[in-house]
């Protein structure tokens, strides 16, 4: 890692594994400094560094855009998917120990990501997001393909309250017959949150039981607000 990125091997794991066990999402604090969080946004012109543009508009996903990288991932993008994906694999195989799903994640993110490949699923899934007054990301999971890594990252890299009013993060979650629960994330600048991708395990008085969870971005009242995405399974 660079001197742009607070080192995550002194990360407490099991601190985050346990937000994620009690509230749906753990927050990694400043885990970028602001030149690095400066550079990945300056960055999104670089249409040379990228394999594809979406703008959500016109597929219903909210407003605003983004943009998948290309492989190879810039160096930072992609020492951030390397470094996260150890710590994660374990607590990704435990959640997936007490829903009852037998699919096991190895130690070492290029093993996983040569299983995506043998499955046809070969496209980075990294990406940038951009967000100007009026934008919103509609409530979504990222799933592109059979094999589904269950928790990623997203890093902010706008400063809340200077660069951009609203664009807050949030993520719900629907419990079985109930209505579905809303945490908004509070973040700020070069911070991580951490959450699932489609389901995380709750326990209930019978064992552990499934819940639905997705996540969007509330619309942003003022400014410009650009985040890293890091999913760690690739697309078809």
């Amino acid at each position: 890692m660079t001197d742009s990125v607070t080192p995550l091997a002194t990360t407490r794991w099991n601190d985050i594994a346990t937000s994620l066990d009690n509230i749906g999402y753990a927050i990694l604090k400043e885990v970028l400094s602001r030149q690095a969080c400066e550079q990945l946004a300056a960055g999104y012109g670089d249409d040379d560094q990228f394999r594809k543009r979406i703008v959500m508009a016109k597929h219903g996903f909210g407003r605003g855009e983004y943009k998948y990288f290309s492989y190879p991932l810039p160096p930072l993008v992609n020492d951030l998917r390397q470094s996260l994906y150890g710590p994660l694999a374990g607590i990704a195989n435990r959640l997936n120990e007490l829903m009852s799903i037998d699919v096991r994640y190895p130690d070492e993110h290029a093993a996983f990501i040569e299983r995506c490949h043998a499955a046809g699923q070969n496209r980075p899934t990294p990406l940038l997001l951009e967000y100007k007054e009026g934008d919103y990301n509609c409530l979504h999971q990222d799933i592109y393909g059979e094999h589904v890594f269950p928790l990623q990252a997203a890093f902010l890299l706008s400063r809340p309250g200077e660069d951009f009013s609203g664009g807050e993060f949030v993520l719900t979650e629907q419990r079985p017959r109930m209505q579905s629960r809303v945490e908004v994330v509070p973040l700020r600048q070069g911070d991580a949150v951490i959450f699932p991708v489609s389901n995380r395990p709750v326990k209930g008085s019978r064992g552990y039981y499934r819940v639905n969870m997705r996540h969007g971005v509330s619309r942003l009242r003022s400014g410009k607000r650009h985040t890293l995405g890091i999913i760690f399974h690739d697309s078809k």
